[in-house]
């Protein structure tokens, strides 16, 4: 079996860290983790030697370095077949692509104003215009998706997969500042809540000593 090293930043802070390890974690296979905290005066220098991209997550072979998530979440269905992180069928697996995609390049106001946080509760959060279209966004997807393919399973496309890994920072955020959501979403929100991986990262983010300050 092939022995992955994944490196990751801090579990209560680093949304990215969270899209590569979720795939991974799905695939059944062994691996190791690296936690570099985050916003740390070493924190690049730690990074860099592991990737020259300064950047985790970082996927980690005998052979190969991948350094962005969505190439390590591909990198993984593409190794790992029966773990099922793309729908089989081929009109949902483009639609998967796409709001994958979509998440992993947009919605820049609800990053910057919505910091993954997954320890505390900020309900109090003010919302700008372009942070509440970013979340009106992200709802229409997941009423979307379920509609058309969820039938099979409670997340966007039946089953858990890449698209769902993607969205699970954002869920974390909408727990965090209380973003109240329609109703379709919020069945969404706490079905991914429940999954077990994310349960599991959620217990490591808990216990880890590191806190970062936001402004």
């Amino acid at each position: 079996m092939t022995r992955y090293t994944i490196v990751l930043g801090n579990k209560n802070y680093s949304s990215w860290s969270l899209r590569g390890w979720l795939p991974l974690k799905q695939t059944g296979a062994a691996f190791e983790e690296v936690v570099i905290p985050l916003r740390g005066p070493e924190t690049r220098a730690n990074i860099l030697e592991h990737s020259p991209a300064g950047k985790v997550p970082i996927l980690k072979t005998p052979d190969l370095v991948i350094w962005d998530s969505l190439a390590i979440a591909e990198y993984l269905a593409e190794r790992h077949p029966d773990a099922g992180l793309w729908p089989t069928d081929g009109p949902a697996r483009a639609v998967a692509r796409s709001v994958t995609a979509e998440m992993h390049s947009g919605f820049p106001h609800l990053r910057q104003s919505l910091p993954m946080d997954m320890r505390n509760r900020r309900p109090d959060q003010m919302l700008s215009n372009e942070t509440k279209a970013d979340i009106r966004r992200i709802q229409t997807i997941w009423q979307d998706c379920r509609e058309r393919y969820g039938a099979r399973g409670d997340f966007l496309f039946g089953s858990f997969g890449i698209a769902d890994a993607f969205f699970a920072p954002v869920v974390s955020r909408f727990v965090t500042y209380g973003i109240a959501l329609d109703p379709v979403a919020a069945t969404y929100r706490d079905a991914v809540m429940a999954w077990p991986d994310l349960k599991e990262w959620y217990t490591a983010a808990a216990g880890e000593p590191w806190e970062i300050v936001f402004g």
